[in-house]
């Protein structure tokens, strides 16, 4: 089957106080958001690759390719208000019968063992979706104080997110709602299946600035 990846690049998140969204930010000599698409493309040469950016951003876009003398095929994609928006618009471009992956431009840091379970999976199920144990302990507030939860029920979700591109075009076509925070959400609500595959722990999601020694540190 045909393999795409969304890259999701589409706000301008200011968390970090920095300039740029922090997906432009250099960590190991390079934009974080190339770091990331250059996994995919060690996985697979030939992905499908479709990068979501903020339209403010994408003349810079354009122009980081050249500083970086960076050539691929890559399909541009103006992000939405949110996320769900974004990745509704990628889809556009996505044919009726392939697997899609649906990855955070700051999660530079993904396995590509990950990212083959993760298709793998998607391949024979629908869906898959990544996702780690929570090592330390956990409690659930309440207005009167916090209860202790059984961690080992719960998983820490990542990207990238894959599924068949039937199942997650159906699901897209629904209206946004605040709770789909990521594509498993639109996707579970839609009536389908979620089906979870190991994850690795140094799949971070940059978003503080200790985030950002850390991804330095996996990528160096």
């Amino acid at each position: 089957m045909k393999k795409y990846v969304i890259i999701v690049a589409g706000g301008k998140g200011t968390r970090l106080e920095s300039e740029l969204p922090k997906q432009f930010i250099i960590i190991s000599g390079k934009p974080i958001i190339l770091h990331t698409i250059f996994l995919f493309k060690r996985f697979d040469p030939v992905i499908e690759t479709i990068v979501v950016i903020h339209q403010d951003y994408q003349d810079y876009w354009k122009r980081l390719l050249d500083e970086y003398q960076v050539n691929f095929n890559h399909i541009l994609v103006t992000g939405g208000p949110e996320r769900f928006h974004s990745v509704k618009n990628a889809l556009d471009h996505v044919g009726e019968d392939g697997l899609v992956a649906v990855h955070d431009a700051v999660r530079p840091c993904v396995k590509t063992e990950t990212i083959r379970r993760s298709f793998a999976v998607a391949e024979e199920k629908g869906t898959a979706i990544p996702c780690i144990e929570i090592p330390e302990s956990v409690r659930r507030l309440h207005p009167d104080g916090s209860k202790p939860v059984a961690r080992e029920k719960l998983r820490i979700v990542q990207t990238p997110q894959v599924f068949h591109s039937k199942i997650l075009k159906d699901a897209y076509r629904t209206d946004y709602r605040a709770r789909f925070t990521d594509d498993a959400n639109v996707v579970e609500h839609a009536g389908y299946a979620i089906h979870l595959v190991e994850g690795n722990i140094e799949n971070i999601k940059i978003t503080t600035r200790e985030d950002l020694l850390l991804a330095e540190y996996y990528t160096g």
